[in-house]
């Protein structure tokens, strides 16, 4: 049987690419929207699509610092950064790096020794917040997420571009 952490990992990965157990993943979604859709906000005070995606990445790469046992915690601009070029290409090219991040996380995850998954993460000082908590968590917040992009893309009827098979 695998050990804890490729579990883990098996379950960030699901949840981000597919096969996952609840329905659409996050990229499952991505997949008919295009720049415009994932721009636009239907919902007032909402986030957009592309702001959630964003969003995503600064968390996945803030865990994959963590693992490397620096302390993150993200500012209001790292959270949910800006969005500076609206284009189709811009889009494609922050489903790329988000992709790319996320691949960087399920590794570290999956390489992860199952004996450090109850020590402390760096610059956490909650006697729960350990490697597990984290892993378990960052799973939790791309379903999150996804659940809010499936919404947006009803509430907002979303301009979409006929399905693909991959991005």
């Amino acid at each position: 049987m695998p050990g804890q952490t490729a579990l883990l990992a098996d379950q960030i990965r699901r949840a981000f690419e597919g096969e996952a157990w609840h329905g659409d993943a996050l990229l499952e979604l991505l997949n008919d929207v295009d720049a415009s859709a994932a721009i636009a906000k239907p919902v007032p005070n909402a986030h957009s699509i592309w702001e959630i995606l964003l969003h995503i990445a600064a968390w996945d790469g803030a865990v994959v610092r963590r693992i490397g046992g620096t302390a993150v915690n993200l500012s209001d601009k790292e959270n949910f950064p800006s969005i500076n070029d609206p284009s189709q290409a811009a889009w494609k090219k922050a489903i790329d790096s988000v992709t790319k991040t996320h691949g960087e996380l399920v590794k570290a995850v999956a390489a992860f020794p199952d004996a450090r998954l109850t020590e402390q993460v760096p610059g956490k000082s909650q006697a729960y917040y350990n490697y597990y908590y984290m892993f378990s968590g960052i799973a939790q917040h791309e379903l999150y997420h996804a659940g809010q992009i499936a919404m947006l893309k009803k509430f907002a009827g979303a301009k979409t571009r006929p399905p693909q098979l991959a991005l």
